[in-house]
């Protein structure tokens, strides 16, 4: 009896360690844990994970490759990831919300360009429709900004974007935004570290740009 119930405990022992050694295993082999970084950037802009990488050309000489190149983590800034429109003249809330979009994902990638560093920066998020009804096209207003940080935050280049998507019958659209032409003089190593990419809904981007003014 004693014998039969020691064997019952180490078969259940066995099992649970097999049961966590498959757990483990299936994790590992995730299709989200084991995505790389550039496996990220090839779906997000566009490519496929299974192409080969294009080769890079030789940087010119005197200057380091792109793989040296300081490229500043991206973040949705503090504020700015929902945008929400509502009926007309109406504020945005509850019954009144006629679409509101989310930003879910974002990438980005640098390279040098001369003194410049050129950013490219991948944006994914969700149009979902509200109970006002959205419209068949929906204008998403985005803006990206290169900030370096610390006491008296300083912006070194920001740009606004806008995207059109076509909502469905779904009412929950996915979209991707790619931003290729964010430009920004190389910083000294002594700040680069500081330098963030931050990205966010600016519902300002739907408005015409102001005239520049003219000089007394």
């Amino acid at each position: 009896m004693v014998k039969e119930l020691r064997s019952s405990r180490n078969a259940l022992r066995q099992g649970t360690a097999v049961a966590l050694a498959l757990s483990i295993a299936l994790a590992s082999v995730s299709p989200v844990a084991a995505q790389s970084l550039s496996d990220r950037f090839k779906s997000l802009f566009g490519g496929k994970s299974d192409e080969p990488a294009q080769p890079k050309p030789a940087p010119a000489p005197g200057q380091p490759a792109d793989d040296d190149v300081d490229c500043p983590q991206v973040t949705v800034r503090a504020g700015a990831s929902t945008y929400a429109v509502g009926a007309s003249g109406k504020p945005a809330v509850g019954n009144e919300i006629r679409f509101q979009a989310t930003i879910t994902k974002m990438a980005r990638e640098c390279a040098r360009s001369g003194g410049d560093i050129t950013a490219r920066i991948g944006i994914q998020g969700r149009v979902i429709a509200g109970p006002a009804g959205a419209p068949a096209t929906v204008e998403v207003p985005l803006r990206i900004a290169v900030v370096q940080g610390g006491v008296g935050e300083k912006v070194i280049a920001s740009k606004a974007y806008r995207t059109t998507v076509e909502m469905s019958e779904g009412g929950s659209v996915p979209f991707t935004f790619v931003a290729e032409d964010l430009a920004y003089p190389i910083p000294s190593a002594a700040v680069a570290d500081s330098y963030i990419f931050y990205v966010g809904f600016d519902p300002q981007a739907l408005s015409p740009e102001p005239k520049g003014r003219k000089r007394k």
